[in-house]
């Protein structure tokens, strides 16, 4: 699959999952493709913890009260320093974000699905908590997580707005 047929296939999946496990060479090379991402002068500043524990996956969905997160075959969780990168910034939301979309073409390229996850960890302490269960250090957030696994339904991506609705040239014109 090309780069671009991965872009138009990736789709959001919420549903359930076979129980076909997901290999570990396979999660290491969509992790790698997130480590491949570009970061803000080069900081690196996102690290990932590959769960793939059947009873770790089960802790972080009621942690996080998805249930279609149980019957992943494993959970990418992607952890940020805010350390900054240049001057006083910090670009860990962005460095985060560029590592999390090149998984998830890499994902969908494997065949697999997956839903960006981050809402979810911002309300009621649930990052960390779910930083508690994996021992992430007390400076760094849990900012991501990523639910993998086979899907038990085609993935559909839903339907986006046309190019002249949300883009121009060389000047904003009115969009939607």
């Amino acid at each position: 699959m090309n780069t671009l047929e991965a872009i138009n296939r990736r789709a959001s999946y919420r549903g359930s999952f076979t129980d076909k496990k997901v290999s570990d060479e396979t999660l290491k090379t969509i992790v790698q493709a997130g480590i491949q991402a570009p970061s803000g002068c080069n900081a690196q500043t996102t690290g990932f913890v590959i769960v793939n524990e059947p009873e770790k996956i089960k802790k972080i969905a009621t942690i996080c009260q998805k249930d279609f997160v149980a019957g992943a075959q494993a959970i990418i969780v992607c952890v940020v320093d805010h350390t900054p990168a240049f001057q006083d910034m910090s670009f860990a939301a962005e460095d985060c974000a560029a590592a999390v979309e090149n998984m998830l073409l890499a994902i969908t390229d494997a065949g697999l699905a997956t839903v960006w996850l981050d809402g979810v960890l911002r309300r009621d302490n649930i990052a960390r908590q779910i930083g508690n269960l994996l021992n992430i250090p007390a400076d760094r957030d849990v900012f991501i997580i990523l639910p993998v696994g086979e899907p038990s339904e085609t993935p559909v991506q839903r339907e986006k707005c046309s190019f002249e609705q949300r883009a121009s040239f060389n000047q904003w014109e009115k969009q939607k």
